[in-house]
């Protein structure tokens, strides 16, 4: 896993140079405040002082699908919308139980919300972390049976992975991060050095799930993968894709219509995110 050190304003402004600290002050991710504010939480609790609602960082869920579009259909007929919704929510419950987190949904309920929407609202919520939840289908291959999680690249990790991103893939617009009126050449830098870091912040936290996952779930072989997913584009908010299963495996499909299978990935999951602000504290303390 290779060493991480947060882009500080310090840090910025020692690379492009005098008189940009307004740039500065804009270039940091949410992501980063997030973690520099779940150090001071983390300090307070120490102190038994209960931290402000405001301080505490906001996980995005984004529930596959839904509305007009099924998602994939699985073998006895369940939809991936439906199966994605209810984990979400599952998720949703058990984060919010913890007190250590906000938690925001691009649905939660029945809707249509095109991709590039999906990213538009994790960016306007100031999200920490963006986690999209579907189930896959392969039809000419229905023994193809487990979970894997999923981040952005401009190239697909295998030809499975290809196929799955263009079929979650309805367009591929999206907003970039707002960076402040500068030459074109410091917003390619400034733009750049944050691609870069979430990129790597999005890598650490799919292999926290990949491996919070295969405690309890099974994963498909290879389980950590990448391609061009759209809902992935956000350039500052570290983000994964993660597909709970097979809806064209009928002993998948079977497993993710169950509650209780539901709440083991859910709380797999929340695993994961522990494990990812606790190392955000650990970066954020120096």
């Amino acid at each position: 896993m290779s060493s991480f050190r947060p882009v500080s304003r310090r840090l910025l402004l020692g690379r492009l140079g005098s008189g940009t600290g307004v740039v500065g002050t804009f270039l940091l991710p949410g992501w980063m405040h997030s973690a520099m504010a779940a150090g001071a939480v983390h300090r307070r609790r120490r102190q038994a002082v209960p931290a402000k609602p405001k301080d505490l960082p906001l996980v995005m869920l984004d529930p596959g699908h839904g509305g007009k579009d099924p998602g994939a259909i699985g073998i006895t007929g369940t939809y991936e919308k439906f199966v994605a919704l209810d984990a979400a929510l599952e998720l949703r419950r058990l984060l919010e139980a913890s007190g250590r987190y906000r938690v925001a949904m691009t649905r939660a309920r029945d809707i249509f919300i095109p991709l590039e929407t999906r990213v538009a609202i994790a960016q306007e919520h100031g999200a920490s972390l963006f986690m999209s939840m579907h189930a896959d289908a392969l039809l000419d291959d229905r023994a193809v049976r487990g979970a894997s999680v999923y981040t952005l690249s401009n190239t697909a990790s295998d030809a499975q992975t290809a196929a799955l991103a263009q079929s979650e893939n309805s367009a591929d617009r999206y907003g970039g991060l707002p960076i402040p009126r500068v030459s074109p050449e410091v917003a390619g830098i400034l733009a750049s050095l944050v691609r870069r870091e979430t990129r790597v912040q999005s890598v650490r936290f799919a292999r926290d799930l990949v491996g919070s996952l295969d405690q309890d779930v099974l994963m498909l072989q290879n389980p950590e993968r990448h391609a061009g997913f759209v809902v992935l584009k956000s350039a500052d908010i570290p983000s994964v894709l993660v597909e709970m299963g097979f809806m064209s495996n009928l002993r998948d499909e079977e497993a993710l219509r169950r509650p209780a299978h539901r709440k083991l990935i859910a709380l797999a999951m929340q695993r994961a995110v522990e494990a990812f602000f606790a190392a955000q504290v650990h970066i954020a303390a120096g």
